[in-house]
């Protein structure tokens, strides 16, 4: 991410050109990137372009988003979740009004670690200039509470290392280590607390009942005490069979649709849009604060405004 022109998209190319050839791998070029397809989830457009590269470490999903509103789309439909940033300022530049816009949208929509690359620095001879843009996109982080005065800084140039440039392909391999080190492994989804939105409830005469629904993350073992949170009183039962495509399992796990079998639980005392969760992990709340993204009229979505106090029907 960064401002318009920093050079976003010719880093991008540079970090594939330079790690294939390194580590080995695919390289693509600026123009493939360049034209970012649109995706659809979800019925939403997205304008982003996907790239892969790899570390000796790490396999990396590389996404370059063009707009503000990609990026929240990204955010909201699920498309994409950010485990880490890299932060574009042209040294030329120093930090500019879209480098603020997207520091503060990495903060809305959470991502945890950013590394900041500083480019065209070839364009530059002043030794304490560099320095100085540094230091200003240093304290700009730390303004919206990411590590400013820790997260790493590499000064490069994507365009020297795309055309091949020993020095700046340099800055590039350095540039794939600090992602490698100071952004921690993601946490999966199968190793966190469990979590299933319930989609449907029904009951199986001398059995009980049965919840649906898609696994969120963690793992349902049968004999598994949980807890049934929201819209009423939050309860907690045990369940005490796991089912998929009417195949009886032992556990199911993040990402796979399930039917539970709850213990003593009554088909009236669970409905849709509740959760089933691990005792203790989560709690409903009444009000919360969101940002949304309303589908333009090109979209699909509406023809005319709305205002404060708008509820749909």
């Amino acid at each position: 991410m960064g401002h318009v022109d920093h050079g976003k998209t010719t880093l991008t190319a540079a970090i594939c050109t330079v790690l294939a050839k390194v580590y080995g791998g695919k390289a693509r070029d600026f123009a493939s990137i360049d034209n970012a397809p649109e995706e659809r989830e979800r019925g939403i457009t997205i304008n982003t372009s996907h790239v892969e590269y790899d570390t000796p470490n790490r396999h990396y999903a590389h996404v370059d988003c063009p707009g503000h509103a990609d990026y929240v789309k990204n955010m909201i439909t699920g498309a994409a979740q950010m485990d880490g940033g890299i932060l574009v300022v042209a040294a030329t530049d120093g930090p500019m009004p879209q480098t603020r816009e997207h520091i503060l949208l990495g903060r809305q929509v959470g991502i945890p670690y950013i590394i900041v690359f500083m480019n065209k620095c070839d364009m530059v001879d002043d030794e304490e200039l560099l320095e100085l843009v540094e230091m200003e996109v240093r304290e700009l982080l730390s303004e919206y509470d990411f590590p400013g005065d820790d997260l790493p800084v590499i000064q490069g140039s994507a365009l020297g290392a795309l055309n091949g440039e020993a020095q700046w392909e340099a800055k590039i391999v350095e540039l794939a280590e600090a992602l490698d080190s100071y952004i921690p492994e993601p946490e999966r989804a199968v190793d966190m607390a469990f979590l299933m939105p319930i989609e449907d409830v029904f009951s199986i005469q001398g059995r009980g009942t049965v919840v649906t629904g898609r696994i969120e993350r963690g793992i349902l073992k049968v004999g598994d005490e949980v807890a049934i949170v929201g819209i009423k009183d939050t309860v907690k039962t045990t369940c005490t069979g796991v089912e998929m495509f009417r195949k009886l399992l032992d556990e199911g796990r993040a990402g796979e649709n399930v039917g539970a079998l709850l213990r003593g639980t009554k088909r009236e005392e669970v409905e849709r849009g509740q959760v089933l969760a691990k005792p203790g992990s989560i709690t409903p709340h009444t009000k919360f604060e969101s940002e949304v993204y309303v589908l333009s009229k090109d979209e699909g979505g509406r023809h005319t405004p709305f205002f404060k106090g708008y509820r749909p029907q």
